[in-house]
């Protein structure tokens, strides 16, 4: 329910806006791309994740919203799937869990367009807030394939069954992108994220925990501007 209340209330922010903008020089925006994603951090002993990236997604919205010459407040909602995976070898078979996380997204960006030949360099940087709405963890080794439950939660308590693997819905960190719009609205950029905050919960579960789980990735995104 508090996603799909999230999730609405993002709409119709965006949707607003986007009606505010006839006429007063903001333009919209619709891209999508392929995404590069890891789980960076360390482990419940403070060892470093040795994870692997892996290839998703993101589609969604923009609105370009001028604040000074050449310079634009960029908010967006994008949908995002982000994870990693990791391979281990036992006696001579690989084992892989794959996880796999979908997220509402909230960026906003500060923009620079500055006018290069027929079109436009853009540069941008700023903050993202995310939060997850589905995933699953995907375990493969030899001729089995065994899919665990992802439940977002902030707090993983000691009776909470093992058989589910645990993420904090709530992410957030920095954007940065460069790119290059043509004079017709087709933009092209290629975006890096780093993610600042934990995903993984509290685990009572275990003593002395050291887990410490940040999404990162980069990404190549195609677009049209209105």
């Amino acid at each position: 329910m508090k996603t799909r209340i999230i999730s609405i209330m993002a709409i119709v922010m965006l949707t607003a806006t986007m009606a505010f903008s006839q006429g007063t020089g903001m333009r919209f925006g619709v891209l999508g791309g392929v995404n590069f994603q890891n789980l960076n951090g360390t482990d419940f002993s403070g060892d470093k994740l040795e994870n692997d990236m892996i290839i998703g997604f993101h589609a969604g919205v923009n609105v370009q919203i001028p604040v000074a010459p050449e310079f634009y407040f960029q908010p967006g909602l994008l949908f995002s799937t982000k994870g990693a995976k990791n391979t281990i070898d036992v006696l001579g078979t690989a084992f892989t869990t794959t996880v796999k996380l979908s997220y509402v997204e909230l960026p906003l960006n500060l923009v620079y367009k500055g006018a290069l030949g027929n079109g436009f360099v853009l540069v941008g940087f700023g903050p993202y807030v995310g939060y997850g709405i589905s995933g699953k963890e995907i375990n493969e080794g030899g001729p089995a394939t065994i899919e665990r439950e992802v439940k977002f939660q902030n707090i993983v308590e000691t009776g909470d069954p093992a058989s589910v693997h645990y993420v904090k819905a709530l992410d957030a960190g920095a954007n940065v992108f460069a790119g290059y719009e043509m004079a017709g609205g087709l933009f092209m950029q290629l975006n890096a994220q780093l993610g600042l905050i934990k995903i993984n919960p509290e685990d009572k579960r275990l003593i002395d925990d050291k887990t410490s789980v940040k999404n990162t990735g980069f990404g190549l995104s195609l677009g049209y501007r209105l």
